[in-house]
């Protein structure tokens, strides 16, 4: 058995997230393992990265979705650390502004999706127009309830073209999100990243995992698969998804190219 195959949202029914465990549960493996293995992970996505550039036919996007302080910078950093520059590319999605408001919602993440031998990592992304968008009314019903068969569509027209999509929810608790909170408030290096408006978002959760439920249920294809990764434990979160990301990576299988014809026969003076 694959092992995504365990952390993939149910393809049929709805997700319930307040059913997974976001510390993992009590059967973990060994943290110090898991960390050496990571490692190597790291190691090993670098090499399929390395060879993804040079064959240059497909691409990897990754999305990156979670609450506050779910750690989606960590996670790049941590997962993707040992990566080429060159081959990965990270966006990250905040506030739209005027120029994109002044498109469709899908146009910002579209003009930034990898191109052939990149990988791409969406730091939130084109899930905001049914999550925030929904939680806040910003758009009635009758607008965002349309926006999943959009999102669908456009995934499928990616995953056409060759690049392979993999969806990480980041799932952590109100606690673990509190002890971070406070961890910031209580780190001057820190307390950049805390905004009073955080505390007003965390008075939505109930509402935001009801979008994030329909969000994850609705557009859950195969060829762009939704993972639901336990984030409370960060060694634990990264160790799951550099296995993912490795698993992915092997079954996309970049070659190298061909070497022109009579190499071997060339003597450099």
């Amino acid at each position: 058995m694959k092992f995504s195959k365990k952390f993939r949202a149910p393809t049929k029914g709805k997700l319930d997230l307040s059913k997974i465990r976001a510390d993992g549960g009590s059967r973990l493996p060994d943290r110090k393992k898991c960390e050496a293995a990571t490692a190597k992970l790291a190691e090993r996505i670098n090499e399929l990265q390395y060879k993804l550039y040079a064959e240059s036919k497909q691409s990897l996007l990754i999305v990156l979705q979670g609450m506050d302080t779910c750690g989606k910078d960590s996670t790049i950093r941590k997962v993707l650390g040992k990566v080429n520059p060159q081959g990965c590319v990270v966006n990250s999605f905040k506030r739209p502004t005027p120029v994109e408001l002044a498109h469709d919602y899908l146009w910002r993440c579209h003009q930034v999706t990898p191109k052939r031998g990149i990988i791409g990592v969406f730091n939130r992304s084109h899930y905001e127009d049914v999550l925030v968008v929904r939680v806040h009314s910003i758009v009635p019903r009758s607008v965002w309830s349309k926006r999943y068969k959009h999102i669908n569509d456009f995934e499928r027209m990616l995953s056409d073209n060759g690049t392979r999509i993999v969806k990480i929810n980041l799932h952590i608790d109100l606690d673990e999100q509190k002890e971070r909170l406070q961890a910031r408030l209580d780190d001057p290096t820190r307390r950049w990243k805390f905004s009073k408006g955080d505390l007003a978002e965390r008075a939505l959760w109930p509402k935001y995992m009801t979008a994030y439920q329909d969000a994850i249920s609705k557009c859950n294809p195969d060829h762009a698969p939704w993972f639901v990764i336990p984030a409370n434990r960060k060694w634990y979160r990264n160790y799951v998804i550099s296995n993912i990301l490795v698993e992915t990576l092997e079954d996309m299988d970049p070659q190298f190219p061909s070497e022109e014809e009579g190499l071997d026969d060339i003597v450099i003076d």
